[in-house]
């Protein structure tokens, strides 16, 4: 394995900081005064909490590559990601088109989604309550694969994305008015 003054000096200040953290400086215990007697107290456990041990990936790094955080990459991915941050798209009454303000979010999500390469997620294409059960599938389904379509456009992993046609049987917003019906009309994401 070859790596350059940058990543030594990295890994060096990394192995600095870990062993000043785990074993620090030791404070040597004050004498009693004349006329004091000693406590005997006993000192509190230095394991830290909640730590987990880190294990190299078993892959080799290339020298070009920086060190980010001494958490495996899978591991650092998961925890950085929360599927809330994806926003649902919505669609005009019957359309399965997108909007600008349609692929104004979906260029966002995409953006969000390529910096987690180990996320997959779900798209779901929802409609309003309108229309026979079947046409609503069919719609709801054309939906999410737009969605779909134009985040592979934009560098997404088609192998990253699964889409499911709910039509009209999971209702985000109770209602039968123009503005339940257009909180209904999107395709909303999930975790895989």
């Amino acid at each position: 394995m070859v790596f350059d003054k940058k990543s030594i000096l990295v890994m060096l200040a990394v192995v600095l900081i870990f062993g000043f953290s785990v074993f620090g400086c030791a404070k040597k215990p004050a004498e009693p005064g004349p006329g004091e007697q000693m406590m005997q107290t006993q000192a509190p456990e230095e394991t830290p909490g909640n730590v987990e041990k880190y294990t190299p990936p078993a892959e080799e790094v290339s020298p070009s590559e920086e060190p980010v955080a001494m958490v495996p990459e899978s591991d650092r991915q998961m925890t950085a990601f929360d599927v809330s941050d994806l926003i649902d798209v919505f669609f005009a009454f019957d359309q399965a088109d997108l909007t600008s303000e349609g692929r104004n979010d979906l260029a966002r999500n995409a953006r969000l989604l390529k910096t987690v390469s180990g996320v997959k997620v779900v798209i779901e294409g929802h409609c309003d309550e309108r229309g026979t059960s079947e046409y609503n599938l069919g719609l709801g389904e054309r939906r999410a694969d737009t969605v779909k379509t134009y985040l592979v456009s934009l560098g997404v992993s088609a192998s990253r994305i699964r889409t499911i046609s709910y039509g009209e049987e999971k209702p985000f917003a109770a209602g039968h008015n123009e503005e339940a019906w257009q909180q209904n009309r999107r395709a909303h994401f999930r975790l895989q």
